[in-house]
């Protein structure tokens, strides 16, 4: 069934006939799905592809609650638009209208960000339409479990890291099926942001992943959050129990709220409760990681970076701590606590990373994200770079973090960025002689 009143292309691939959608120099083929699950159990991936008429018009998404946080700062979320659906497992392609048949471009898949428990694939603020156009590559934009059902567990009733295997399952179809949207199997980059990044930077190091990717993108990646979390992981499993079998998913994502881990009693950790855990399949003990990321030095290029202040996105935002902290000598010491706070969330242990990847042998660069307006208060906080790779400035409008910010420069920069990213994804290198936007420095990592 084809959609009135649109342009449509048709993909006749070994998976089935996908309708995609031509759209002001792309075409579209949304929500396609690559597997099924029943909650808390392994993802079985599907076969052939089948047409849902609830997703003509709607996005499939994860229960998950909204974050005021989020809405205020990146903008409001279109919940008229979305169909909540446990079994997430989803998956987008945007493609360049205009191709040759047998072309084979370079891929990018999209894996986003929220704290491993909010968003989805497909959002307009991370739609890669201009960058798909402008860079003629392959953007799959990419859904799996969150929260509760994807990076909770512990137990053979509840097993952890479900999201992550959702996630393998999507790069096993990707890895199939891509060429017949005129894609190239054998040069596909992951693309992550934040909580996005920390599951990439995992897949590096799992099981079952065999050729599936050749390069990785990490931005803004909390990596300094993903130590010594077992003993946090099962104290918030048990307390869940009680919620575990709740028919009601919206009963469900307002009542755990209520078991979540003290900040005070875990740390920084606890304010990404939900993660990746290892130990258990498809990972190996924590011990073993950074060997491990050593030796795969070889098998993946990567691209490793944060936004200068990352933090600021949570802190310079608070209306309470303003309060206190938002002028003169209150000032200061917040514009301390964030800089201390990037760097131990996401600075140091990107610099460790990419030294550790180095000294592996591997190709990796470091990059950051400046600010450069003097007259911005918030700087270059989480999520800053979101807008500048997917651009889509109709999107951003009521963004609070982008208000001081012209939209020009928005653009002018993230063009640039975006020119840097697809080179570095046709071909692991960024030449020197490549042009860098302002806002960026970079370097290669020698060992």
């Amino acid at each position: 069934m084809k959609p009135q009143n649109k342009e449509t292309h048709v993909f006749n691939t070994r998976f089935g006939i996908i309708t995609g959608l031509k759209e002001e120099g792309i075409i579209r083929a949304k929500s396609i799905r690559y597997a099924r699950s029943e909650r808390f159990q392994k993802p079985v991936p599907v076969e052939h592809f089948i047409y849902d008429s609830r997703l003509e018009d709607k996005t499939p998404v994860c229960p998950q609650k909204l974050s005021p946080l989020v809405e205020k700062m990146i903008g409001a979320t279109p919940v008229e638009e979305f169909e909540p659906e446990e079994s997430t497992q989803y998956l987008s392609i945007a493609r360049p209208k205009n191709f040759f048949e047998n072309e084979k471009l370079p891929i990018v898949v999209w894996i986003h960000g929220g704290s491993h428990e909010i968003g989805c694939g497909d959002l307009p603020t991370a739609d890669p339409a201009e960058w798909v156009k402008e860079q003629n590559i392959i953007v799959v934009t990419v859904s799996y479990r969150l929260g509760l059902f994807g990076f909770l567990g512990g137990d053979e009733k509840r097993p952890p890291n479900l999201g992550l295997l959702d996630i393998i399952e999507a790069l096993k179809w990707i890895k199939t099926y891509i060429v017949d949207f005129g894609g190239d199997p054998e040069n596909i980059t992951l693309l992550g942001q934040s909580s996005g990044g920390d599951a990439i930077a995992h897949l590096m190091i799992s099981e079952g992943v065999d050729d599936l990717f050749h390069r990785v993108i990490i931005q803004s990646a909390p990596l300094g959050l993903r130590h010594k979390r077992q003993k946090m992981s099962a104290e918030f499993l048990k307390k869940t129990e009680e919620v575990k079998d709740e028919v009601d998913v919206y009963k469900m994502m307002e009542e755990y709220g209520k078991f979540v881990p003290s900040v005070i009693k875990y740390g920084l950790k606890a304010a990404m409760p939900f993660g990746i855990q290892y130990g258990f399949s498809p990972l190996c003990k924590e011990e073993e990681s950074v060997e491990k990321w050593r030796k795969n030095a070889a098998k993946y290029d990567v691209l490793i970076g944060l936004n200068n202040d990352e933090t600021a996105f949570y802190l310079k935002t608070s209306e309470a701590l303003n309060k206190y902290f938002g002028k003169g000598f209150g000032l200061k010491l917040m514009d301390k606590t964030v800089e201390k706070t990037t760097d131990i969330i996401y600075g140091a242990p990107a610099r460790q990373f990419a030294d550790n990847y180095a000294k592996g042998g591997g190709n990796v660069y470091l990059f950051r994200i400046h600010s450069k307006l003097k007259d911005n208060h918030i700087g270059a906080p989480h999520c800053i770079d979101l807008p500048l790779i997917f651009g889509n400035e109709s999107a951003w409008k009521s963004s609070e973090m982008l208000k001081d910010i012209p939209w020009e420069r928005i653009h002018e920069n993230g063009k640039k960025l975006r020119t840097l990213w697809a080179e570095f994804a046709r071909t692991g290198k960024i030449s020197d002689q490549s042009e860098r936007p302002e806002i960026l420095t970079m370097g290669k990592i020698k060992s």
